[in-house]
């Protein structure tokens, strides 16, 4: 069974085929996926390596974390799964927000009109 890993700090001008060359010294590659700023197309500094099994995977973990690549150290470890959205953006507390204008410009919570 193939184990996604994370890897952070990338160097912001690493291609995905150099990243799987990094990650195809440790066992085999399956996937290479950097994550990309939608509007810029530029690198945001992470990606993801799917290694074709768990032992890869953890040998990978092993030699590949730490490695400087372009002078950036990266961090590589098991990716933890997606969570599912319900409902607004999840993991950001929930509720609240709200309340623009409903005091007004009054910060002491008087109403200036009804003030005598």
């Amino acid at each position: 069974m193939s184990k996604k890993l994370y890897v952070g700090n990338l160097p912001y001008t690493i291609t995905e085929d150099e990243l799987k060359e990094v990650f195809a010294q440790s066992g085999e590659v399956t996937s290479v996926k950097i994550i990309t700023d939608a509007a810029t197309g530029r690198s945001k500094g992470f990606g993801f390596v799917e290694m074709t099994s768990d032992e890869e995977a953890e040998k990978a973990i092993v030699n590949v974390n730490g490695k400087t690549v372009s002078d950036r150290t990266l961090n590589v470890s098991e990716a933890r799964p997606l969570r599912e959205k319900t409902g607004g953006r999840s993991g950001f507390g929930g509720g609240g927000g709200g309340g623009r204008g409903s005091r007004g410009f009054d910060r002491g919570g008087r109403n200036r009109n009804n003030w005598r």
